[in-house]
């Protein structure tokens, strides 16, 4: 049935079950490619597929013309495990400057409701597609983030290193979407017609540059193993038999490996539809489950207008280089390490050696 996001509310025993399915491709026929993705037919199969009194959730990640984008990982993490807020304030909702399309789908919330998660996509070029990537890379505030932007006034580096290392840190953070299920089913091509048969490309010139003996997986699913072991890091349950490649279009050009393909490919959709009932049957023995401490569903982020402000003469600090004396660019200043100090932050660096 469709989700009612009102449940969440409830208790777990007093609410059904919920997956949310993603369909990681970045083909949408409202865009340059003009067809729909293999991902996209999956995700809508499954949702056919699954007990139809759960309910079932989904979303497409593919490139929609002038659709915003999933932004990119600032990664605050690596200032301060505490600078990394969850559910992240890199950036907001309806954001005209910096549109986010994690926050306008609501997906922090939706992936917070959900029991469990099943994740679909292509591999490109030996891994997971760049939505994908992004959408996890911005899911790394719920490996521990901090639930709590007042106590470091929104985004303040300084206040957020000095909260990593109080005593209160240690309960604050948590890992906010443990103990949940996730799936991953994967697909790829080995190269579709463009291997010879030394499984080398075949218009490669320099032969010796590839060696097909050395490239990276054994098993094609390792593609998207920084995903699972994200997953798994935080405390979200990836089961082996849940991680799957299925290979579709080999020795065929591209142009023959569409979805209406994909489904005639009796091999391929019995693999899927057997993924989706041990997905089920997983779910279903495992139960539901609790929802953490701190929240992304209901999560209303404060106000910090007056904090932005703040920061933005902190800013225009560095960039005439007077940073925030002590603080880590003030030493990288001192020490000549970043040549970082310029009234045109947005200017590429490779303008600023051209011009110098």
């Amino acid at each position: 049935m469709k989700p009612n996001d009102r449940n969440a509310k409830l208790p777990p025993e007093e609410r059904p079950f919920r997956v949310l399915i993603i369909s990681g491709s970045q083909r949408r026929q409202y865009n340059c490619p003009g067809v729909d993705s293999k991902s996209r037919m999956l995700m809508l199969r499954m949702a056919d597929l699954l007990p139809q009194d759960w309910e079932i959730d989904y979303e497409d990640l593919g490139n929609v013309y002038n659709r915003e984008r999933i932004q990119s990982c600032n990664a605050c993490v690596s200032t301060s495990m505490a600078l990394c807020v969850w559910p992240c304030n890199c950036y907001r909702k309806n954001d005209g400057k910096e549109p986010d399309l994690m926050w306008n789908l609501d997906l922090y919330s939706r992936l917070d409701m959900a029991d469990a998660w099943a994740i679909i996509g292509p591999i490109n070029w030996y891994g997971p597609t760049s939505n994908l990537k992004l959408m996890f890379d911005r899911l790394v505030c719920m490996n521990g983030g901090n639930p709590d932007e007042r106590l470091i006034d929104h985004k303040d580096a300084e206040k957020a290193m000095r909260l990593e290392h109080s005593p209160d840190w240690e309960a604050l953070s948590v890992n906010h979407l443990e103990g949940r299920t996730a799936a991953f089913f994967c697909y790829g091509d080995l190269g579709g017609d463009e291997i010879d048969e030394s499984g080398r490309p075949k218009v490669l010139q320099h032969k010796h540059y590839f060696n097909p003996q050395q490239e990276p997986f054994e098993n094609e699913r390792d593609a998207y193993a920084p995903l699972v072991w994200q997953c798994r890091y935080g405390g979200i349950e990836v089961p082996d038999h849940l991680w799957q490649y299925a290979l579709f279009g080999k020795d065929k050009k591209y142009s023959e490996s569409q979805a209406e393909n994909m489904v005639q490919d009796e091999g391929v959709m019995q693999q899927f539809e057997n993924w989706v009932k041990g997905f089920a049957s997983f779910v279903t023995l495992k139960e539901k489950v609790k929802p953490g401490k701190y929240r992304a569903y209901g999560y209303n982020p404060p106000s910090h207008f007056f904090k932005e402000l703040r920061l933005g003469w902190k800013y225009f600090r560095m960039m005439i280089g007077k940073p925030v004396k002590n603080s880590s660019p003030w030493y990288q200043e001192k020490f000549g390490l970043n040549q970082d100090a310029t009234l045109h932050p947005k200017r590429g660096e490779g303008k600023k050696l051209r011009k110098s």
